[in-house]
């Protein structure tokens, strides 16, 4: 992690989910390393759809931000149709991945045993794993979601040593904020990333949870971000619709910086 931030970086994050064509994103990436030039207080990543990488890795040459994707297959290489490996990723110029995304989790049926196998080939391939975890709302007003974040990072990081698990950042996204409007107060992000690091304290070592980067997701906006990134567990953002206007993902991570 060392060669992006120093320890407890700012990172906002856009995901672009399945928006933009090749020349779309070329522009809109564009437009957004012209606003972002020169800011150096947090790293930014942008992770447009498959098709769309090296188009988008190309507008942001030089431009001191990162290139991410969305989901990657755990395997180095097969007979896997539709999927793409983590070494294809690297290759096309990707520094990060969005794992687990409860799009995928929900909407794919990915397990919590395969997004820890996914972490795992993300490390392998030289690539920094954005891991997603969080709950329904149904678990939520079940009194469930202290339950939820403990499972799914306990299978994601059991076993990996503290100094691999710190080159990763986990995204806390809340089901029932994505895409919704709704946002969790930045009580609510505080409290799930406590249990978040608490967990990593006794899942990988005591002390990782203080030292891996903690992003919030889930209805980001430049209205909401400033309370959100005021919180001191909250590390930044995983953004989704705002990150499509360059003006708005600016404005984001201008608070975060």
């Amino acid at each position: 992690m060392s060669e992006i931030w120093p320890r407890r970086p700012r990172l906002v994050a856009g995901n672009w989910k399945m928006h933009r064509t090749s020349a779309e994103g070329a522009a809109l990436s564009g437009e957004i390393a012209a606003l972002v030039r020169g800011q150096k207080a947090c790293a930014v990543a942008l992770c447009p759809p498959f098709p769309a990488i090296e188009a988008v890795g190309r507008s942001l040459r030089d431009s001191g931000i990162h290139l991410g994707a969305q989901n990657m297959h755990p395997e180095p290489q097969g007979a896997f149709t539709g999927e793409v490996s983590g070494s294809m990723l690297r290759g096309a110029g990707c520094r990060f991945v969005i794992l687990g995304h409860s799009e995928r989790r929900h909407g794919m049926g990915e397990t919590d045993d395969v997004v820890a196998r996914k972490l795992r080939a993300a490390l392998r391939d030289g690539l920094t794993a954005i891991v997603c975890v969080g709950e329904t709302l149904s678990e939520r007003e079940g009194g469930q979601t202290a339950e939820v974040l403990v499972r799914q990072v306990r299978t994601a990081y059991d076993g990996l040593p503290p100094g691999t698990a710190r080159q990763t950042v986990i995204a806390y996204e809340p089901v029932w904020a994505i895409g919704t409007g709704r946002v969790a107060t930045p009580e609510q992000a505080s409290e799930a990333h406590r249990v978040i690091r608490a967990t990593l304290d006794r899942v990988v070592g005591a002390g990782t949870g203080a030292e891996v980067a903690l992003l919030y997701g889930g209805s980001v906006n430049p209205g909401n971000a400033p309370a959100l990134f005021a919180e001191d567990e909250v590390d930044g953002a995983l953004v989704g619709g705002a990150s499509l206007e360059a003006a708005s993902f600016w404005r984001i991570v201008a608070a975060a910086s």
